[in-house]
């Protein structure tokens, strides 16, 4: 299971992203083991809707309302988690976002976690590891 990060979902859906290719091929190779966390879904809509336009936002939410995502809506526990890791994490100051993305992935025992944010996420250590890609393809 993939769990992704806000960046990697803005990349699969802007062609004109220097990562757009490098995120189709890892999402076609699997798309049934994606998953997509809650708290992930206002910041991919907002970032299409302002960087890569009306029209592609509006295809997220269709594609949304359609079940093409698998979504992981969470557990109070995931809330807890993450405060948890934004405190043991303080200088990275995680954020929400983030946070919930990684509590997702260690509860649900991810294999790997899509994301391009190195700078939080790198540092971090989950429970069981799961593999950061495409950094660690």
């Amino acid at each position: 299971m993939t769990i992704a990060d806000t960046g990697a979902i803005v990349a699969l859906i802007d062609a004109d992203d220097r990562h757009h290719a490098e995120m189709v091929e890892l999402f076609d190779r699997d798309r049934g083991a994606w998953l997509l966390p809650w708290a992930i879904l206002p910041e991919v809509d907002y970032l299409v809707s302002a960087h890569v336009g009306e029209a592609s936002a509006e295809a997220f939410r269709r594609d949304l309302a359609q079940g093409a995502f698998a979504i992981e809506w969470g557990q109070h526990r995931d809330l807890m988690r993450a405060r948890a890791l934004c405190d043991q994490y303080a200088s990275l100051r995680l954020g929400l976002v983030d946070a919930v993305v990684m509590a997702i992935a260690e509860r649900m025992r991810a294999t790997a976690i899509a994301t391009f944010d190195l700078r939080d996420f790198g540092p971090v250590t989950l429970e069981h590891r799961p593999r950061l890609i495409p950094r660690d393809r």
